[in-house]
């Protein structure tokens, strides 16, 4: 497996146009019908490489060549799966297992701490588009249910757009669903309750996208292994090395069970202990707090009227409206794409 910028021209096969440029303005659907139907998958095309390919990218002859594009944040970057010089997470544990020749993989990580979904569009996408990937990962917008600015229909158009351009351009795409973030941190209810409120929204669209594309998608938030707390790192809200593993176990799963991947599945074993208790504690003491300011600076303000008004629902007897609300947005949300209902 390689991994950078750089990707070896594939003898034998036509590049692509150049890809349109990201719009975000207008939804993707207007030129795909409401489920795209699965394009000719390059990652079952015995055209993929040659003999010459093998001689010149150092793929043994006869090898298909695979190229994998990542998109998304710090879960998709390799949070909480330190190695030396820096994280490895999900991504390069299913690269290796892609194929029986591990060396026929070329990943390209567009990943980005912090990333939100405007950030895929306006830089990631453009990069995996280059790479002319075959196949590409879309996690993304756990950091948008964060910001004070959160907006359903503007995610879930973003979203669109990128699944639309990937899939348009012959890439097989992973998706997944996320877990609760204020459950993961044990927030009080007034806090925890808005937050679950957006990231179902959130979860809502992708489910709903996932469909339309025909993606593989992951239903993480509902794996049982969510709850095992060795799967987390100490902030508990990136998987720690068992739970890497985990989900590119899971991930390998869903492209085996389409035919798609021939490679050793994912070792789910890790190479040292997980972090305890103390591990935690330590880190929400020290770096923790900070870890949270920085990612809901905007946020902090709307977060507390958020959790005022929980709170009033909730002497009131009428949270349930709250859901309702949030499930109406979504469902709009989703009808202004076209084509797409929230019956899911």
């Amino acid at each position: 497996m390689t991994t950078g910028t750089e990707t070896p021209a594939v003898p034998g096969r036509a590049r692509p146009a150049s890809h349109p440029p990201a719009d975000v303005t207008a939804p993707a659907q207007a030129q795909v019908t409401a489920r795209m139907p699965a394009p000719t998958s390059a990652l079952t095309s015995t055209q993929a490489s040659t003999e010459a390919s093998g001689q010149a990218g150092g793929t043994p002859a006869g090898t298909r060549e695979i190229r994998f594009a990542a998109l998304g944040d710090s879960l998709t970057e390799g949070l909480g799966d330190p190695v030396a010089g820096g994280w490895r997470g999900w991504v390069p544990l299913l690269a290796q297992g892609l194929t029986a020749e591990p060396s026929a993989v070329r990943l390209l990580n567009c990943s980005r701490s912090g990333a939100v979904t405007k950030d895929v569009v306006e830089e990631q996408l453009p990069r995996a588009l280059d790479h002319r990937p075959h196949l590409a990962s879309v996690v993304i917008g756990a950091n948008d249910t964060l910001r004070g600015s959160f907006d359903i229909e503007s995610v879930a158009r973003r979203l669109d757009t990128v699944l639309a351009q990937l899939r348009a351009h012959g890439a097989e795409v992973l998706t997944a669903c996320l877990p609760d973030p204020g459950r993961m941190l044990g927030l009080p209810w007034p806090l925890a309750r808005p937050l679950g409120r957006r990231m179902a929204a959130l979860n809502q669209v992708v489910h709903v996208l996932s469909e339309r594309y025909d993606a593989a998608h992951l239903h993480a938030a509902r794996h049982p292994w969510v709850a095992d707390r060795a799967a987390w790192s100490a902030d508990r809200l990136h998987p720690s090395e068992l739970g890497h593993r985990l989900l590119a176990r899971a991930f390998h799963q869903l492209l085996v069970a389409r035919g798609l991947s021939d490679g050793e599945p994912p070792a789910t074993t890790p190479g040292g202990p997980g972090p305890g208790a103390a591990a935690s504690l330590r880190w929400m003491a020290t770096r923790g707090t900070r870890w949270v300011a920085d990612r809901c600076t905007d946020l902090l303000p709307d977060l507390l009227r958020l959790a005022g008004r929980e709170a009033r629902h909730r002497m009131a007897g009428t949270d349930g409206l709250l859901d309702l609300r949030s499930r109406d947005s979504t469902a709009a949300a989703l009808a202004r794409l076209g084509g797409t209902s929230l019956g899911q």
